[in-house]
């Protein structure tokens, strides 16, 4: 019955994050485990955001999936901080800043103050392949609602991430390519269908996904990271 409930209101949520109409497989989990997680001072920094289109994909070059938002952003890419008070010896407070081991993805304009949309991005690492894992900051809104706040919990995209000469190369696992693993059992991994979002949402723990990833992800038999649906091209410019 618990996870009956979760699943009625994950619906709530996937439309909220943006995972509701579009390309890629969400979970309830994150994909990666503590051990797993890396640091990449190259991926920090702003970005400008260009659509990668696969080669299997025959529509018209101009058209893309992807939301005005997305690609027309500045993509800042930051190590998180997180900001603690603490008493001195002397009884005064004092402001300590301790960086944490994922990172913070704004999408801007030209002020990096008026971020609209922000993710937590977690980097990690299995079989020598670079992973991240994506999942929406908490909205500032929920706060004035207590209704949002009792139906709000994040879910996580898988992508691959590939940096050269001053590019990353983000290539998220798709939910069609995951429900094709699935039915035709090349894939077996827990999920439910979410009736209210009509898609699948996996429902395994992190441990089980990162067991998926070691097995299939770095075998391209299993899955083409150059062939999923949702792949970006992010151009340094500092």
């Amino acid at each position: 019955m618990k996870l009956r409930k979760l699943l009625i209101v994950s619906g709530i949520l996937l439309f909220i994050s943006g995972c509701s109409d579009f390309m890629m497989i969400c979970s309830l989990n994150p994909f990666y485990l503590e051990k797993d997680i890396v640091l990449s001072p190259e991926i920090e920094g702003s970005w400008t955001v260009h659509p990668i289109k696969s080669q299997k994909d025959s529509t018209d070059k101009n058209n893309t999936p992807w939301q005005e938002a997305d690609i027309t952003s500045i993509w800042r890419i930051n190590r998180s901080i997180s900001e603690e008070t603490v008493k001195t010896k002397k009884g005064k407070d004092s402001t300590v800043f301790k960086p944490q081991n994922y990172y913070v993805v704004k999408l801007t304009r030209e002020n990096p103050d008026s971020a609209k949309y922000q993710f937590n991005l977690a980097l990690f690492r299995i079989n020598c392949v670079l992973y991240a894992d994506f999942s929406p900051r908490e909205i500032t809104d929920i706060h004035n609602s207590r209704m949002a706040k009792e139906n709000y919990f994040t879910v996580h995209t898988l992508a691959r991430i590939q940096v050269k000469h001053k590019q990353l190369f983000v290539s998220w696992l798709g939910a069609d390519y995951m429900k094709s693993m699935i039915e035709n059992k090349r894939v077996r991994i827990k999920y439910r269908y979410v009736l209210d979002a009509k898609r699948l949402l996996l429902t395994a723990s992190s441990e089980e996904l990162t067991a998926m990833i070691e097995r299939y992800a770095d075998q391209k038999r299993f899955i083409d990271w150059e062939d999923q649906p949702a792949m970006l091209k992010l151009n340094r410019i500092n």
